[in-house]
C-alpha cells in the first residue's frame, strides 16, 4: 500500500565514509533498483556487485550473452541517471543533516525551506499501518509542509536523533519514547535532495532493539 522502502539497515558512521560503499547501499540505489524489472535488477547486481562475465549471467538468467549486455547497458543507463550528481562530504552532510533535525525539532518551516534543495523528493512508507503520503512528495515547499503537519497533528513529545542508515546521515524520530520512523536523508550540494521515510513498524523492529549510532 502506498510507497515502497527497503528495510532500513543500521550502519556505522565509517561506512558513510566510504562513498562508493555507501553509495551501494544507499535507500536511494534500493529504491532505483526496485524500478528494474526482476532481469535487469538481476543482471546489474551480478555484473556492478559481484563482477560477474556476461557468459555466466547468460546462464544465470538464461539469456544469450549479446542480451544481457544490452540489458546490463540498460540498467546502468537507469540507475546512473538517478544518482546523486557530486559525492558531498562527511562534513557537508552532517551540517545538512543538523540543520534538518534542528528545524524539525522546533517545527520550523524557514527552516526546512532553507536546507531542502528545490528539488527535494519525499517518499514514506508506513506499510498501511502508519500515515505516511502515498505517492512521492516533490519540492521544497510542499515536503517541508509535509514534514511539519505531521509532527503538529498531536501534542506529543518528540525527540529526534542521529543515525546512520543505508550508509547515509539519517534521523530516528521518537515520539512519546517510542520508535516512529527513521529518515534516510541523501544531500546533493550542501542540500537535501532526498527523504526516505520509515514507518513501517515490522521494518523497524530490529532498529527499535539497537542503540542509535550517532554520527559524531
Amino acid at each position: 500500500m502506498g510507497s515502497w522502502l527497503p528495510e532500513p539497515l543500521l550502519t556505522t558512521p565509517d561506512v558513510a565514509a566510504d562513498v562508493e560503499l555507501a553509495e551501494s547501499v544507499s535507500m536511494g540505489l534500493m529504491v532505483v533498483l526496485e524500478t528494474l524489472t526482476p532481469t535487469e535488477r538481476a543482471v546489474f547486481v551480478l555484473r556492478e556487485a559481484f563482477g560477474l562475465g556476461y557468459d555466466e549471467i547468460a546462464a544465470a538468467v538464461e539469456k544469450s550473452p549479446a542480451a544481457v549486455h544490452q540489458i546490463a547497458h540498460r540498467a546502468r543507463r537507469h540507475v546512473e541517471a538517478r544518482r546523486p550528481r557530486r559525492a558531498v562530504t562527511a562534513r557537508e552532510a552532517q551540517a545538512a543533516v543538523e540543520a534538518f533535525q534542528r528545524a524539525l525539532e522546533t517545527r520550523d518551516l524557514q527552516g526546512l525551506l532553507d536546507v531542502l534543495a528545490p528539488e527535494v523528493v519525499a517518499i514514506s512508507d508506513g506499510g498501511g499501518i502508519k500515515q505516511a503520503s502515498p505517492r512521492p512528495i516533490i519540492g521544497a515547499d510542499k515536503v517541508a509542509r509535509f514534514m511539519v503537519a505531521g509532527l503538529t497533528k498531536h501534542d506529543v513529545a518528540l525527540t529526534v536523533e542521529p543515525t546512520a542508515i543505508n550508509g547515509s546521515p539519517a534521523l530516528a524520530l521518537h515520539v512519546d519514547g517510542e520508535l516512529d520512523g527513521v529518515i534516510a536523508v541523501r544531500v546533493e550540494d550542501t542540500r537535501i535532495t532526498g527523504l526516505y521515510f520509515v514507518r513501517n513498524p515490522h521494518k523497524l523492529t530490529h532498529i527499535d532493539t539497537e542503540t542509535p549510532l550517532t554520527l559524531r
